[in-house]
């Protein structure tokens, strides 16, 4: 079950919701993990053992570590314990295949994959599991003993499929006690519709162009060559295009929707977008975008290692391991780990290399080098076939006799023109610009301007059902990683 979707929209959140706030507050974390693992089982019911499983695990090594805590070397047993059977059940379904697939390769044998299926958010709640752990072992966060507490945390249905990662110490006190009123309501409802715009009205149409230029450069590399008709050099970068923003906006719709319903049950979530595309180098977009997962590694891998307080040679070994793993998180295929080794390339360079005189250059010129950089990156991304990486980064930098304009591109423009306009603009912070504009207003205007909002929230949101009703165009590009 998506956001997104007709039974979400009209019948799961609403009952959710009418339930949550009738029950007495005692009751209410109850309901929530009722729908929330109603919720997780609609799609694949048979993997939610193994949410239980790993819950259940991280929870026991809380309580024996609390019990022994006294003993650095219990504490650590059982530590180790909790981040080896999580490590393990996120590397066996997600990196077998991978790991197979590679071998047989390698050795030129043939070896079957398992054929296993990717339990849906296993990379996001597992990450959330061991933040527990380790924040318990490092004596962050106090243990918590209600074991359906405890899986009311990790099975959250709002940010349970694709984040932002939520870490205990962020929802601890929350979970216990937690103001609900009618201003959370309102301020999450909007959130959320916010997000429902962007995904649906946004992502979906930006992604559907995408997916077409995607097949004619198929179609052309299929047919024994570059058609010069079908991809230009331009179009292929409309494309790469097209994709960034169709991830962008899906994503942090996804975020948006995650931390909107979350208000509206009471809970703060963490921000995990702050226009990253505005970015005027590598460093900031990192510090913009996917921030809870950035920062768990910071925080529980790059730290730990020693960060860049034990010289040089050792800071770059300790950044290049974050990237490495920051690009197989996103998925068990090659182009993502060289996507990782990617930005832990030009990471290293910003700093030692390029980084004060880029801080020189006009600011226009920075986000220029910044947005050059990510669009080339997301092909990388995108492609986890490296022959149809090499096709379309040909066709990108003209290598196959592709023409660097083509009559495909007038069709394009004239057809998206409005649509990309409107996600290059709201890719940027138009929208808090125009907001602290508003509330310089007086009193009438920002009535006026309030009731005109209320008109267009209702407007788009009917627009937004029709196009779920008609389009079955409606992927969450984030739910397979």
């Amino acid at each position: 079950m998506v956001f997104s979707s007709i039974p979400f929209l009209f019948f799961f959140l609403p009952a959710c919701l009418i339930l949550y706030y009738l029950v007495p507050y005692k009751v209410k974390n109850y309901v929530l993990l009722a729908f929330s693992l109603i919720f997780y089982a609609w799609g694949e019911p048979v993997y939610i053992v193994l949410m239980l499983f790993a819950s259940a695990v991280d929870y026991t090594n809380g309580l024996l570590m609390e019990r022994f805590g006294t003993s650095a070397g219990r504490r650590k047993l059982f530590l180790c314990a909790s981040v080896v059977i999580n490590l393990s059940m996120l590397g066996f379904f997600k990196y077998a295949d991978f790991l197979v697939e590679t071998v047989s390769a390698l050795l030129h044998l043939s070896i079957k994959p398992l054929g296993l299926g990717l339990p849906v958010g296993i990379s996001f709640f597992t990450f959330q599991t061991m933040s527990y752990s380790v924040d318990l072992y490092r004596r962050n966060v106090k243990v918590e003993k209600n074991y359906f507490t405890y899986l009311t945390y990790v099975s959250m249905f709002p940010q349970l499929i694709a984040g932002p990662i939520v870490r205990f110490s962020t929802v601890n006190e929350e979970l216990h006690s937690r103001h609900i009123g009618w201003n959370d309501f309102v301020q999450g409802t909007l959130r959320f519709v916010q997000g429902l715009f962007k995904k649906v009205l946004i992502a979906n149409n930006v992604g559907a162009l995408w997916e077409t230029i995607r097949a004619a450069q198929a179609g052309a590399v299929s047919a024994g060559g570059i058609s010069t008709e079908s991809v230009s050099v331009v179009t292929a970068w409309l494309g790469a295009l097209c994709f960034t923003l169709q991830l962008y906006f899906d994503f942090s719709a996804y975020s948006d929707m995650a931390i909107g319903m979350g208000r509206m049950l009471g809970f703060h979530f963490p921000e995990n977008f702050l226009y990253p595309l505005s970015s005027v180098s590598v460093t900031d977009f990192w510090r913009r975008w996917h921030i809870s997962l950035s920062t768990w590694f910071r925080d529980y891998v790059y730290i730990p290692l020693g960060g860049n307080r034990a010289g040089t040679a050792k800071h770059l070994r300790n950044m290049f391991v974050v990237w490495f793993l920051t690009g197989l998180w996103h998925g068990a295929a090659w182009n993502f780990v060289l996507w990782g080794l990617y930005y832990g390339v030009l990471l290293t360079l910003e700093k030692y290399v390029w980084g004060e005189k880029l801080d020189r250059l006009p600011k226009w010129l920075r986000h220029l080098y910044a947005i050059l950089i990510v669009v080339f990156g997301f092909v990388i991304f995108v492609f986890d076939d490296m022959g149809q990486l090499g096709g379309y980064l040909s066709l990108m930098f003209g290598a196959g006799g592709n023409a660097l304009f083509g009559t495909e591109l007038i069709w394009y423009v004239k057809n998206y023109a409005p649509l990309l306009l409107t996600a290059v603009l709201l890719a940027f912070p138009l929208y808090p610009y125009l907001k602290k504009k508003a509330e310089s207003l007086p009193q009438w205007g920002r009535t006026v301007l309030s009731l005109g909002a209320t008109v267009g929230y209702a407007g788009l949101f009917i627009l937004t059902t029709a196009y779920l009703v008609n389009d079955t165009y409606n992927p969450f590009l984030y739910f397979r990683f």
